[in-house]
């Protein structure tokens, strides 16, 4: 894919390199899977291709940050406090879209959005926002008892699979005994609920 220069100076090699020098090997091959599918649903649903292979290749950006640098910088920057409970299966996503602008110099608030909502979801989701959410819940080394019908939902319906992701996410968070975000509390409410 060749990028049209408007919403990154970096070629999608350039940014695939900045990414990669974030993160290990295993999740680097994770986020390619994700930026597959992601291209893949956008193609389908009518979304900006180039939009969600940038909001695909950075969503995991912060994810192998150390818990220490994350936590001063949710206190230095005014992040809230409260999302230092949820460890980084939530805050990755939020500090994600917050590093991607400082570091990389990616400004369009549509991507930041999607990377910031690519772990919990939210009650408002743009079309990108759900091809990120489903993309990384469905990419092709995904394994998991409920995946192969996850895909066969998203090929029917983009709204669909945001409600089938966060009501097996929520199964998953309760049977575990985890503590659940809030807004992935609305995402369910708006998404799942009838």
């Amino acid at each position: 894919m060749i990028y049209s220069n408007q919403i990154t100076t970096m070629t999608r090699e350039e940014l695939m390199e900045k990414v990669s020098e974030k993160m290990s090997d295993k999740r680097f091959q994770h986020v390619l899977r994700v930026e597959k599918k992601a291209i893949e649903l956008a193609h389908k649903y009518g979304v900006d291709v180039e939009k969600a292979s940038i909001a695909a290749l950075t969503h995991d950006y912060a994810k192998e940050r150390p818990d220490e640098e994350m936590i001063s910088l949710i206190k230095s920057k005014g992040f809230n406090v409260e999302l230092i409970e949820y460890g980084n299966a939530i805050w990755h996503g939020i500090l994600g879209a917050y590093l991607v602008k400082e570091e990389l110099d990616i400004s369009d608030s549509t991507i930041l959005k999607a990377i910031e909502l690519h772990t919990t979801g939210s009650k408002d989701m743009s079309e990108l926002d759900k091809v990120i959410y489903v993309a990384d819940y469905i990419e092709d080394g995904r394994r998991f008892p409920v995946v192969e019908e996850a895909r066969q939902v998203a090929d029917v319906s983009l709204d669909l699979a945001v409600g089938f992701e966060t009501k097996h996410t929520l199964l998953y968070l309760i049977n575990n005994q985890n503590k659940i975000y809030p807004k992935t509390l609305e995402t369910y409410n708006e998404w799942v609920v009838k």
